[in-house]
């Protein structure tokens, strides 16, 4: 039973007993206090409501925050690999004509031809030639080879 239909069955009781609420002091008491007793109830009851929507809505942003957080923390975990080159979908490799390093997707590696972009320079990557498989030819890792079998 909640606080207000407490209040109403306390209400409805001194409605029974038909005190004089006009003339007797205490019968005016008692209909003043079921008076505040139904506002402190309606009151009581508003917090509650207002509490659970609001335990809700930080249920809400808890699971966002925890999203993000998946976000945030798992990609940096992904992005590493065992050379520590970064991200699989990007590979970094050096103009051979102005030597600027570049950095390009997995799409323009497949393409076989890269265009550098200062000194507008064309050449062609061929992965068919490299010994190390995990390497990736061309992703920035730390151990230099060339493609003419030495390393």
């Amino acid at each position: 039973m909640t606080i207000s239909e407490k209040v109403a069955y306390l209400k409805g009781l001194a409605e029974g007993m038909k005190l004089d609420t006009e003339e007797s002091k205490e019968g005016k008491l008692i209909s003043v206090m079921i008076g505040i007793l139904e506002e402190v109830g309606l009151s009581i009851e508003d917090m509650e409501d207002n509490m659970e929507a609001m335990g809700e809505e930080i249920d809400a942003i808890s699971d966002d925050l925890s999203d993000v957080e998946k976000v945030v923390y798992d990609e940096d975990d992904e992005d590493e690999d065992e050379c520590g080159c970064g991200d699989d979908d990007f590979f970094e490799v050096k103009c051979p004509t102005c030597g600027e390093d570049l950095v390009i997707d997995e799409d323009v590696l497949e393409a076989g031809t890269v265009e550098c972009p200062h000194c507008k320079g064309k050449f062609v990557i061929d992965m068919g030639d490299c010994e190390d498989d995990d390497c990736g030819c061309g992703c920035g890792c730390d151990h230099d080879h060339d493609h003419d079998g030495e390393e």
